[in-house]
């Protein structure tokens, strides 16, 4: 995402968020954070190149550095554009972005992603209710929906981070759920057009032990919904809530999820559930 810099302070970062976000979203965009962040610290080595991608650990968290920021300005009312929502668009900021910021050490970059979560956190105890939605690159959110793509956005990229350095990553069910509002929003906005064209279906998507939402396509358009669709579902797809974020993200090929028990699927049409994530483009 967008130019920054290293550093700053952070006086306010333990002021409580909750009852202006959804439970335990607050908590769990700090928690990341410093997850994301003791990991780094961690690497002696920030040239490793991150498994399925062009960018080092270094430019990862650099840009996930950025993007915290990015984040943060936007929360504090500040205008940031960056992009116009398309993957390309998006894809060319990040690189000029990266080009822009030369840090790529662990220690400065740990505590930028840090600080700058704090930061995020601090404008939304600051910013009046009735302020306007943000636009974000990805269109205008509310606050619960912006903290939730935070959080959305540094799982992904811990993730990345811990798969290149070998380490344990830091997505697990509590923090899948709180992603949701961010990925229910975000999908008719990612919808993949070639892959939905002429397809007419309803999809349940249940993640185990959580909530479930629904999924109707027809000629092109794409609605998504809080439980199951209105009328009988097509397809039933009971996903593990990891596997299901990191399908969605594209850090996991779903047939992999599949051949582990992670993806089950019923209904009158149970064939479409290979379909489904390439029904979107991964945000």
């Amino acid at each position: 995402m967008a130019g920054g810099r290293a550093g700053g302070v952070r006086p306010t970062e333990r002021q409580d968020t909750e009852g202006l976000l959804p439970e335990g979203l607050g908590r769990a965009i700090r928690g990341t954070a410093e997850d994301i962040a003791a990991l780094l610290r961690s690497v002696p080595d920030t040239a490793v190149p991150v498994p399925g991608s062009a960018w080092t650990v270094g430019e990862a968290a650099a840009h996930l550095a950025l993007a915290n920021e990015l984040m943060a300005d936007l929360a504090a009312g500040r205008e940031r554009p960056y992009g116009d929502g398309t993957p390309q668009s998006l894809a060319a900021a990040n690189e000029d972005s990266l080009a822009a910021f030369g840090e790529r050490r662990a220690e400065p970059l740990a505590t930028m992603i840090d600080e700058q979560a704090g930061a995020f956190l601090d404008a939304m105890t600051r910013t009046a209710a009735d302020a306007p939605a943000p636009t974000t690159p990805l269109g205008p959110m509310n606050r619960g929906v912006l903290a939730s793509y935070l959080l959305t956005h540094m799982l992904g990229h811990g993730y990345d981070l811990a798969r290149a350095v070998g380490r344990p990553h830091m997505v697990d069910g509590r923090r899948v759920s709180l992603c949701m509002p961010f990925m229910l929003s975000v999908m008719p906005r990612v919808t993949n057009t070639t892959a939905t064209a002429g397809l007419t279906a309803r999809y349940t998507v249940r993640l185990r032990g959580g909530e479930a939402f629904g999924v109707a396509l027809a000629d092109g358009a794409v609605q998504v919904t809080p439980g199951p669709p209105q009328g009988r579902s097509d397809c039933t797809i009971l996903i593990e809530p990891t596997a299901f974020l990191l399908v969605a993200l594209g850090r996991l090929n779903p047939w992999r999820a599949i051949a582990r028990g992670q993806i089950l699927a019923w209904g009158a049409k149970p064939w479409l559930a290979p379909r489904f994530p390439n029904l979107f483009t991964a945000p």
